[in-house]
């Protein structure tokens, strides 16, 4: 088994849609970044690819490199599944924390929780999502996430020889 953890966070800014886990959320600021600012997307990315001792996100993609600029974060993570395939391991689970003081994720947790599992092609009992306010930690022009995920190797694909055929032994006759 393996565990990667993840933490992004991304400043509010006016102008652009606010897009939290793949899912674009009713917010009047969205959340700058040189992509598309999906911070829980980027948290969980990092956790996979982590979890594996990967290159992280930003090795990956650079911030730098102009055609990430915009870029939808969901190809970061069909990445980091790629990778930790291409190795051997699945996931078990993903537990997320959202830090931010608005808008409320509760409203919308479903519905993230929801498009999560179909981007990593799991069920929706493995992921978690959790929010908290940030109680005058001074981020409240922010949105924090920490992600912990969990790995298991893939069992090898038995096939089957000649030899690992089941025998059918006829019983002597007296």
């Amino acid at each position: 088994m393996r565990i990667g953890y993840g933490w992004d966070s991304h400043e509010f800014k006016s102008g652009i849609p606010l897009k939290i886990g793949g899912v674009i959320l009713p917010h009047n600021k969205g959340l700058g970044g040189h992509s598309d600012g999906d911070v829980l997307l980027h948290a969980i990315t990092d956790a996979l690819l982590g979890a594996i001792a990967a290159p992280d996100i930003g090795s990956l993609f650079s911030p730098s490199e102009p055609k990430w600029k915009g870029a939808d974060s969901i190809i970061f993570l069909q990445e980091a599944l790629k990778r930790i395939g291409n190795v051997g391991y699945s996931l078990v689970n993903l537990d997320c924390t959202l830090i931010l003081a608005r808008p409320k994720i509760g409203p919308h947790a479903s519905a993230i929780r929801a498009r999560i599992a179909e981007l990593l092609k799991v069920s929706k009992d493995v992921i978690g999502i959790k929010a908290k306010t940030p109680e005058g930690m001074g981020t409240e022009n922010a949105a924090i996430a920490h992600v912990v995920v969990l790995l298991e190797k893939n069992k090898p694909k038995q096939s089957r020889s000649k030899s690992d055929k089941p025998t059918t032994v006829a019983a002597k006759r007296s």
